[in-house]
């Protein structure tokens, strides 16, 4: 087999371009059943290349620039079978290759989350040596500004308790469900990582198809020197009203610095989406509060929700904590005597060492709980650049098309079955763009792999954050719901997970249900197998003249019931005020439901699970499946101005 030594040798000593196979091919991979198989590598130019597998025969000619690609006709599942590979006197030779179904898992870090860190990890991963005929590769993290031919040599891991650990949850327990099902092979080409927004994922060709990244994909550099360039100019010219000319030192903890001048940024918000994309480097972000005697008086705690990465945080001048990890949540006890009546400062340096930055996440969480009660610190705070750190060569975000470059791309050729997906979080502070970004990434890879109607399963996202009583100004909420209108185009289908989700963690650790219930989908709609997938889909809603609403709902195995028999809950009505307020809400029937609230008389919208962390919503089918976030109003989006930032 190829090694990375002999590759650089040939590439050293100038010798003639050795027999290579491309890097997804390995020992232990599973190839798809029942299609046409493509092969494909790099020989010396001209030179025939011959290829055997499982009694099949193909050849190939390797063009001017070393590249052969040949084609076998379809296999069965089954092996273990060798791959062999000959061209002149050379020789490759893959053995305990599986022939099955691939699945490519792809995402952000959900998908990534490894089996040995999620919840009953070690009796998942006991039980690993049960199914050997799970196949397993991790594409390393690889951006490009260009759209790569071949990926670096791949290892697919054998499932057993020595690997799974390193497999990703998600797609493990997919694999798990689906293989114990079908007892074909299934292989999972795990294409992920963490942070990552949907844009990165998307095609160059695709993504200049948005009118709102035109722009960017016309000017896109050719090369990381030229991106550099750009973008140390391009963040220069953003940055200078927040810094002047050139960075300072600033002592921006000093109560009697002037800072009457200084410009503001919104928090919470990162500030990559408020016209800053690139600034990696220190803020100071001061924030004057007005206390009365009351307020003022005995001890304190400032809360400072999220802050990515690290902050120094000081109040009148004096430090009161500072924390490094941008999803952790900051809270300071302040002694008696710090605050004063008047004017007081909270002062936060910030460091952001790459990607987003600033004080992020729920409003409700940026605060200060005073003596006499809490003052929102939520708005717009003076900012004032410090220091930049040097323009680092391109990042997973800094620009779209990234990603699909560095990690789809290569993988374009092989032959899969389909694509499950687990991304969304990092796009839901611009939730409303993604209502048409997801879908044109959909369409994007089923364009890419050739295949029309690629099966698309995709995770709905799950519950974290606050849990504020009424249902309006959430973006995972209308993120949710963007994702739901995906399954629109066909061969698509959803795994709601906000049952299972983690109101302190974006990264719930329970990926088994999440698995599974891809698996169900894969089950019924790729395999045909007869068990039920969705949860109870809404179908209609009518207002009856009592001011309720009674809705009827598809998808209900077993009829409509709750998770745990507990009363219905999770509704929420509006009336022209839209201010919405919880409802009451009953089971009438095997597939209905009324609700109404006796506070709103003449109710004008109805929404369900409507929230950052909507775990108290409960309506579920016989299966114990739970139904979709959705919304009746087409009431404006608390995103819906939010635009991309590159």
């Amino acid at each position: 087999m190829r090694t990375p030594l002999v590759a650089a040798l040939i590439a050293v000593s100038g010798a003639a371009q050795a027999l290579d196979l491309a890097g997804v091919f390995a020992d232990h991979m599973v190839l798809q059943r029942d299609v046409p198989l493509r092969i494909w590598g790099r020989a010396e130019p001209g030179q025939k290349v011959q290829v055997q597998l499982a009694g099949r025969s193909a050849e190939a000619m390797a063009g001017s620039d070393g590249r052969w690609r040949a084609s076998l006709a379809p296999l069965k599942a089954g092996g273990p079978h060798r791959l062999q590979v000959s061209a002149g006197s050379e020789q490759r030779r893959l053995d305990d290759v599986l022939i099955g179904d691939v699945w490519v898992a792809a995402g952000q870090s959900n998908m990534e989350w490894r089996l040995a860190d999620a919840s009953d990890a070690a009796v998942a991963i006991a039980a690993a040596g049960a199914h050997p005929q799970i196949r397993h590769a991790k594409m390393p993290h690889r951006v490009s500004l260009q759209p790569q031919p071949d990926a670096p040599p791949l290892r697919w891991d054998v499932s057993g308790p020595a690997t799974a650990g390193d497999f990703s949850a998600v797609a493990w327990h997919f694999a798990r469900h689906v293989q114990a099902d079908l007892n074909v092979p299934i292989g999972i080409l795990n294409l992920s990582w963490g942070g990552t927004h949907v844009e990165t994922w998307t095609s160059p060709r695709a993504a200049a198809t948005d009118p709102d990244l035109a722009d960017t994909m016309r000017a896109m550099p050719a090369d990381a020197a030229a991106f550099v360039q750009r973008r140390r100019e391009r963040l220069l010219e953003r940055v200078r009203r927040f810094q002047g000319d050139e960075p300072a030192d600033v002592a921006g903890a000093d109560p009697r610095l002037d800072d009457r001048a200084w410009p503001t940024l919104n928090a919470p918000q990162v500030w990559e989406a408020q016209g800053l994309p690139g600034l990696d480097g220190k803020v100071w972000l001061r924030r004057h509060v007005t206390l009365t005697a009351a307020e003022a008086a005995g001890s304190a705690t400032l809360h400072l929700g999220l802050v990515d990465d690290c902050d120094e945080s000081f109040v009148n001048g004096q430090p009161v904590g500072q924390t490094c990890g941008w999803d952790t949540p900051r809270a300071y006890a302040l002694p008696a005597g710090l605050l004063r009546e008047g004017d007081n400062l909270v002062s936060v340096r910030v460091t952001d060492t790459g990607g987003d930055g600033g004080i992020h996440g729920p409003a409700a969480n940026l605060r200060l709980d005073t003596a006499a009660g809490t003052k929102p610190l939520a708005g717009r705070w003076l900012a004032r650049v410090e220091s930049l750190l040097p323009v680092q060569e391109p990042g997973p975000n800094d620009l779209p098309g990234l990603l699909f470059n560095g990690m789809v791309s290569p993988f374009t050729p092989l032959a899969v079955r389909g694509v499950i997906w687990y991304q969304g979080e990092t796009n839901a502070p611009r939730a409303a763009r993604y209502a048409q970004a997801f879908p044109r990434l959909i369409t994007d890879w089923r364009a890419q792999w050739r295949l029309p109607r690629l099966p698309f399963y995709f995770v709905q996202l799950s519950s974290y954050g606050p849990r504020p009583p009424q249902p309006d100004g959430s973006a995972f909420a209308e993120l949710r719901d963007a994702q739901r209108q995906a399954l629109a185009l066909p061969a698509t289908g959803m795994a709601v997970s906000i049952d299972v989700g983690d109101a302190n963690d974006i990264h719930p650790r329970d990926k088994r249900t999440v698995g599974e219930r891809l698996a169900r989908i894969a089950l019924a709609r790729s395999y045909g197998k007869p068990m039920p997938f969705k949860g109870p889909t809404l179908r209609a809603s009518h207002q009856l003249p009592d001011g309720s609403f009674e809705l009827s709902f598809g998808d209900v195995a077993g009829g409509l019931s709750t998770r745990g028999g507990e009363p219905l809950r999770g509704f929420a009505v509006a009336g022209a005020d839209r201010r919405f307020v919880p409802a009451q809400a009953v089971i009438v029937g095997k597939d209905r439901l009324r609700v109404w609230s006796d506070a709103v008389p003449r109710p004008a919208a109805l929404r369900y699970a409507w929230a950052d962390t909507p775990l108290e919503a409960n309506l579920v089918d016989g299966d114990g499946l739970p139904a979709s976030p959705w919304r009746s109003d087409r009431w404006p989006l608390s995103t819906r101005d939010i635009r991309p930032e590159f």
